[in-house]
């Protein structure tokens, strides 16, 4: 039995290690499809291109340069006749035949500077925006030697990476975001996406700031939604939906510790290695600052029962100074025992001057620690005399200045 020459005595197919150039060649010469005439122009342009390559990388003067030049228009031609043909030798044969040898060695080129371009990564603020230039003319001596299954794993990796983008791109559009405004902010396309999704889920149209964020995840976790009622969004581009689903999956790995109520939002989403970055917020100071005031001035409200005259502001801080629980209102009965603790034990004005700086509405701290001041510079004698046995001048001071009843 004669074996088919492409098949060793052993049944093993041989590597054919010929460039598919070469292969391209001989199949269009044996069925036909490449006559002498092409052959003869194939000879003629190859020195003209050879000489144009080295030129571009190097020098055309120097014969290492010319011999890389030719495996380089070699491989050039054979990567633009692969990949068109889908490795079909008649196709490419038909290629080579219609079409000059330099306009397949330029379309190889072509093929390798879009690659190049392409984003390597999901980072915004990783990936160079523009076109290929002068810069990346070393990439490109690189890649010219590459082999066609290089390229193809390699604009495969960075297919999906632009996919990933470009979803988070189209999802960040109908949240009010540009893709200006994501280069800025240079955040991974999945922690857009993420967040994307679940403001899908919560029926929200604009991407949150940190405080609009961290409410989303409050009310998450009161509301402790099913992990099916995350959804794509129905007007999801089709060529994008299978690398958003992707991306979902991984929200729903997070589920747990999103839904985890005993894990403060920003200890989680902040301070844990593996959530940093994994999701995005919109970075705005001053928002953040006007809820930390208004928190702040909530709980300053409810101390004080929304007063703010000089008299509360000022029995807040003896309470405090003596070493009390803060109070705005005293006894009789509760002013003298202060001023008996004040006698035996000292006072503190500075605690109440810390008081003040981290509890205070922010917008009164000067004026209030300035009255406290005052105060504390008048109230001295008074407070710690010994000339006053029955605390009359005392007592007299706190009905004055305070809120005794």
């Amino acid at each position: 039995m004669t074996l088919p020459k492409s098949e060793s005595t052993h049944g093993v197919s041989l590597f054919d290690a010929r460039p598919f150039f070469e292969k391209t060649l001989v199949y269009g010469v044996q069925h036909g499809l490449i006559d002498q005439a092409k052959l003869e122009a194939i000879a003629e342009e190859a020195p003209r291109g050879m000489v144009q390559i080295a030129r571009y990388f190097g020098s055309e003067y120097l014969r290492p340069e010319l011999e890389k030049a030719r495996d380089r228009l070699v491989n050039l031609v054979s990567l633009h006749l692969q990949d068109a043909s889908s490795g079909d030798l008649r196709v490419a044969a038909g290629l080579l035949r219609d079409h000059s040898l330099l306009s397949r060695s330029k379309a190889g080129s072509d093929l390798l500077k879009a690659l190049i371009v392409m984003p390597q990564n999901t980072h915004f603020g990783m990936n160079e925006r523009g076109g290929f230039s002068d810069r990346h003319i070393a990439q490109l001596a690189r890649w010219s030697l590459a082999s066609h299954a290089d390229y193809q794993a390699e604009f495969l990796a960075r297919q999906h990476a632009v996919l990933v983008v470009e979803a988070a791109l189209w999802l960040a559009d109908q949240l009010g975001l540009s893709a200006d405004d994501l280069q800025d902010a240079e955040p991974d396309a999945e922690a857009v996406i993420r967040t994307a999704l679940l403001l899908n889920m919560a029926r929200r149209k604009e991407l949150p700031d940190w405080v609009t964020f961290e409410k989303l995840i409050a009310a998450m976790r009161k509301q402790q939604p099913a992990p099916a009622l995350l959804t794509l969004p129905k007007s999801l581009p089709k060529a994008y939906r299978a690398v958003v689903e992707t991306v979902r999956q991984s929200v729903l790995a997070d589920w747990p510790r999103l839904l985890d109520a005993r894990l403060p939002a920003r200890k989680l989403f902040d301070q844990t290695p593996a959530f940093m970055g994994r999701y995005f917020w919109l970075e705005d100071g001053l928002s953040e600052v006007s809820q930390h005031d208004r928190n702040r001035s909530s709980a300053w409200d409810k101390l004080t029962q929304g007063h703010s005259d000089d008299g509360t502001v000022l029995t807040l801080c003896l309470s405090v100074a003596a070493g009390n629980a803060p109070k705005t209102l005293l006894t009789d009965k509760t002013a003298a025992a202060l001023v008996r603790k004040i006698r035996k034990h000292g006072w503190q004005p500075a605690l109440a001057t810390q008081y003040l700086q981290a509890h205070a509405p922010e917008q009164h701290q000067d004026d209030f620690m300035g009255l406290w001041q005052e105060f504390v510079h008048e109230a001295q004698a008074a407070l710690i005399s010994d000339r006053d046995p029955k605390l009359l001048d005392a007592l007299s001071l706190l009905r004055r200045e305070c809120n005794v009843a």
